[in-house]
């Protein structure tokens, strides 16, 4: 399982709907790879439908290579669709790459079983035939730390839980970094800031197609 984060970070609205138009664009991509994409966290942004951060779980032979083709800053080259007059033609988004299966990776190494409790809970959602109606959804918490996460993504308990795990690893990496005073904390660097420059990916147009 690969984590991937798409984030606008403190960027104005035309990012929020770079990351809305990433999202499409790398579900599309996913599907011709045989990749599965689920979204385990998302932050709305002010426009509806528009994204301020979405966390994605990728699974597949060639999920890490989707990953790899994202990670970085991305450019989208495109007039304002909310400011017309607006100069600025060019807008960041940032893609972070999480690997909580790593063997090298301290977090996830760490993590022990009996530190972990798991709940199981029933799903909540708007309704519809997306939403699991029973209690598949799982809380995992870390003990140690009190550090909890609610994951009802998949349709069953045992796939739940593997990706609770992997978010918990995620996130105590993260508080880690940010612990030992260091600016490069996996996935919560990404609401902060966007390398401007040496995009990784090169979008244009309000079709948002791919130029690099």
């Amino acid at each position: 399982m690969i984590l991937l984060q798409l984030s606008a970070n403190i960027g104005p609205e035309e990012c929020c709907l770079a990351v809305r138009h990433a999202l499409a664009y790398l579900n599309q991509e996913a599907a011709t790879l045989g990749v599965d994409v689920a979204v385990v966290e998302a932050v709305p942004s002010e426009h509806p439908g528009n994204l301020r951060s979405v966390l994605l779980a990728l699974e597949g032979a060639a999920a890490l290579d989707l990953a790899r083709r994202w990670q970085g800053s991305v450019q989208w080259i495109c007039t304002s669709p909310y400011r017309p007059s607006h100069k600025r033609k060019n807008w960041f988004i940032g893609a972070e790459l999480f690997e909580p299966d790593a063997p090298d990776h301290d977090a996830a190494s760490t993590l022990q079983d009996k530190d972990l409790r798991y709940e199981t809970v029933r799903s909540s959602g708007p309704g519809g035939q997306h939403v699991n109606t029973t209690d598949s959804a799982v809380r995992a918490t870390h003990l140690p730390s009190g550090l909890s996460v609610k994951v009802q993504t998949e349709r069953s308990q045992h796939a739940n839980k593997r990706l609770a795990r992997a978010l918990l690893a995620c996130k105590l990496a993260a508080q880690a970094q940010e612990l030992q005073g260091q600016n490069r904390a996996q996935r919560r660097i990404q609401h902060y800031q966007v390398e401007r420059g040496n995009a990784r990916r090169v979008f244009k147009g309000e079709d948002f197609r791919l130029l690099t």
